[in-house]
């Protein structure tokens, strides 16, 4: 390889690393964001996530095919312009329809505001389902497949967690405690933030060459859908119930705190649910230097059965059981949840590494398949949400110790390439 081409490849690789960070950016902000709307309305906490994540519903097969068409860069450009358009209709929420009903719901009037929020959120998926479309093949690709293939995308990782530590962090301190009074108008600062650095994105990846492989070939032909891999079909699956299992944990972590109802509980559960991400960006940080030699099987197989321990003990132990938190007594269960960002930290590196293996031409279009379930990350909280509201925060890790259970059964059997005969050149 010549020293040009490693040069630009390092390049691409710090560009797609940087584009993981801003993919976490803009998920986290919907469950603290959902504190201020569910204040409101109690059915809505988890709404504003719901369509972040619906939006991959739609759009994860058309970003692969993109991808296809244009190229990774083109369809990472257009993803950056959606993004800030995406957060300035959420900021729009925050000045425009509060004194306006746009529908009654069970007997509660729902004004315009939330339904300018939701639609942003909407948008922002667009964008975020798009990203993650160009920045997982890419980085697989970059590493070369496997496990180095794998290192890149936990390294890429590392800063996604690290931007999600971040988020919640912010929110937490800008509104505080949440109040009948707090309004999107007090994290406007973030949003204007994440618009900048939407901006910013576009005009350095506008400046960066982006290696494109699948355009140099105009005349592949697909024989197969990438879902007659079996393991990529159950990875596909997997992806499905991790989104729901990573967003799942720290949202309810930050409801059960908040809650509790003491002085500056959002902030104390905003900085519980920071520390989920902080273990992920610990996870993923180790997982970077250790998945060269570690296979991807086998951290999902450790990190599934240990995330599946520590939400057991989250569930059975009493809530008397507490510890000192920033001057508050906090029960000791919410330290195992936020430890099993520790765990989910490397699941989806591994799964859509996993996953891909072995499907050469397939890969971009598997990749857009795999964007289109993420919606699972949209889904299962609010299922997970449901229960929590018919029973409570801790009843409702049950839902995600049975999508635990799934990922143990993909990192044990499901991941293995069953259809080496479908030529994949």
């Amino acid at each position: 390889m010549t020293q040009g081409k490693k040069d630009g490849n390092l390049i691409a690789i710090i560009t797609m690393c940087f584009m993981f960070a801003m993919i976490s950016f803009v998920t986290n902000m919907a469950a603290p964001f959902g504190n201020i709307w569910g204040n409101t309305y109690s059915w809505a906490g988890m709404m504003g996530n719901m369509m972040n994540f619906a939006a991959y519903l739609f759009m994860g097969i058309p970003a692969g095919k993109m991808i296809v068409k244009y190229g990774y860069k083109t369809t990472a450009l257009v993803a950056l312009a959606i993004g800030a358009i995406g957060l300035f209709i959420q900021y729009l929420s925050s000045i425009f329809g509060a004194d306006a009903a746009a529908f009654n719901y069970g007997g509660q009037v729902v004004a315009w505001n939330l339904i300018i929020y939701l639609l942003g959120a909407f948008v922002c998926g667009f964008c975020v389902c798009m990203l993650n479309t160009v920045v997982n093949p890419m980085l697989n690709l970059l590493g070369g497949g496997g496990n180095k293939g794998n290192q890149l995308i936990q390294t890429g990782g590392a800063l996604n967690s690290l931007s999600g530590t971040l988020t919640p962090l912010f929110v937490g301190v800008l509104i505080g405690q949440v109040t009948p009074e707090t309004s999107m108008s007090d994290v406007s600062p973030l949003l204007f933030i994440g618009i900048a650095v939407f901006v910013l994105s576009f005009f350095i990846i506008k400046m960066v060459d982006i290696p494109e492989p699948q355009l140099g070939n105009k005349e592949v032909k697909y024989e197969h859908s990438p879902l007659a891999f079996r393991h990529t079909l159950l990875g596909v699956i997997g992806i499905f119930f991790y989104v729901g299992i990573e967003i799942g944990i720290p949202a309810q972590l930050m409801f059960f705190i908040t809650d509790l109802g003491f002085e500056g509980s959002a902030a104390v559960g905003g900085a519980l649910a920071a520390s989920y991400w902080f273990m992920m960006l610990i996870g993923r940080s180790l997982s970077s230097v250790i998945s060269g030699k570690v296979s991807s099987a086998m951290q999902l197989k450790i990190a599934s059965a240990l995330a599946i321990i520590f939400i057991l003990i989250a569930i059975f132990m009493p809530d008397t059981a507490q510890v000192a938190f920033r001057g508050n007594d906090i029960p000791v269960k919410c330290f195992f949840l936020a430890a099993c960002g520790l765990c989910t930290s490397v699941m989806w590196g591994g799964i859509f590494n996993l996953a891909v293996e072995g499907l050469g031409k397939y890969t971009a279009l598997a990749s857009g398949i795999f964007m289109t379930m993420v919606v699972g990350g949209g889904v299962m909280p609010l299922i997970q949400d449901f229960v929590a509201k018919a029973t409570d925060p801790i009843t409702s890790y049950w839902v995600v110790v049975a999508m635990l259970a799934y990922l143990l059964y993909y990192a044990l059997i499901g991941c293995k390439n069953v259809n080496k005969d479908i030529k994949v050149d």
